[in-house]
């Protein structure tokens, strides 16, 4: 029996027969929840989008052998998830950090970023917006909930195959057989994956999500302190912004492996670095479903503001338990932003 609609099948026949416009338009509807699926299981940008890539060209080759005994979306899922766990297969888990090594003193010499890529990085929330939103009705995580930084941090913990089955069930809805066939395994086996992951990720991810905590806050105490976070590091003013963070606060900023625990060695940390920094210019985005900044740093020998740093904001309430810089310029025509400002 196929579960394929007929307008689809269509779609099908022309794409067995060579038509690429029709591939295209199959995996149209598609490709948007693919991606954030392949950021989730891989937890960079990059990776996603080599898996992504690879994933759609094992499609495409594999269409005379696609009958039709599942729905397109589940037989997409498959050949990505699949596409993930090769590429997992191949490189180091990504991590934070405070995964990384222990935290460091404020006046310590950040030294030089790693030339081996280890971790994680942020999500573009324009993406977040049109993913795949036919999660099933067994998923317990909305879509912007699954990007945040502290679950795509936790799920890396995850050996490669419970991570799949956490993410094909809980975030995407799929079925306990669907998984089953698509990793060539049992139900029963999916279910126990399926245990084991949850009980690692309550252990790892907060008692409130990122969504909930903004949800709480409003958008005019979301602004307010977005702008207080910029005014304090643009006017380098200590106490301002250790008064806006927790006891605990910690911040990072990959790739370099340092990171900082505590609000007064943050502000410390910032006293340093102010007078080091050149002038930036800031503006407010939005990155994993987070309140964040990005930052461009004056470049004196053009006079202009080159892309620096996406500061991520992981709050508690209405005050910062973490900072997550990722130092990676690269990634801003990811957001749609600009290389450069003028002065």
């Amino acid at each position: 029996m196929t579960l394929v609609p007929v307008a689809e099948q269509e779609l099908l026949d022309a794409a067995r027969g060579g038509s690429e416009d029709a591939f295209g338009r199959i995996v149209e509807d598609h490709r948007a929840g693919l991606h954030a699926h392949c950021y989730r299981m891989l937890g960079t940008l990059h990776d996603a989008e080599d898996a992504l890539q690879e994933a759609l060209l094992r499609a495409w080759r594999g269409l005379p052998q696609f009958a039709g005994r599942s729905s397109v979306r589940t037989w997409l899922y498959r050949i990505a998830t699949n596409a993930c766990l090769d590429a997992l297969a191949r490189r180091p888990k990504r991590v934070l950090p405070i995964d990384y090594g222990p935290p460091s003193e404020p006046t310590h010499d950040v030294g030089e970023p790693l030339a081996e890529s280890l971790w994680i990085g942020p999500y573009p929330d324009h993406l977040i917006a049109s993913a795949d939103g036919l999660a099933g009705p067994e998923a317990r995580y909305d879509q912007r909930e699954a990007v945040e930084v502290a679950f795509i941090a936790a799920l890396q913990h995850l050996p490669a195959t419970q991570r799949a089955v956490l993410i094909l069930r809980d975030v995407l809805g799929f079925s306990a057989r669907e998984v089953a066939q698509s990793l060539q395994t049992t139900v029963v086996s999916v279910n126990s994956a399926l245990q084991r992951a949850r009980g690692t990720l309550e252990e790892r991810l907060p008692d409130r999500s990122q969504q909930a905590t903004l949800r709480s806050l409003g958008d005019e105490r979301k602004r307010a302190l977005v702008e207080a976070y910029v005014d304090a590091w643009a006017r380098a003013d200590v106490d301002a912004l250790r008064a806006l963070l927790v006891e605990e606060a910690v911040l990072s900023m990959p790739p370099w492996p340092l990171w900082w625990r505590g609000a007064d060695t943050i502000a410390g940390f910032a006293a340093t670095a102010a007078s080091k920094c050149p002038p930036t210019q800031a503006m407010p985005i939005r990155a994993s479903g987070q309140l964040a900044i990005a930052s461009y740093g004056l470049d004196p020998a053009t006079g202009r503001y080159r892309a620096s740093a996406i500061d991520v904001l992981t709050l508690d309430g209405p005050r910062i338990k973490e900072i997550t810089a990722f130092v990676t310029p690269a990634i801003f025509r990811d957001f749609g932003l600009a290389d450069s400002l003028p002065t």
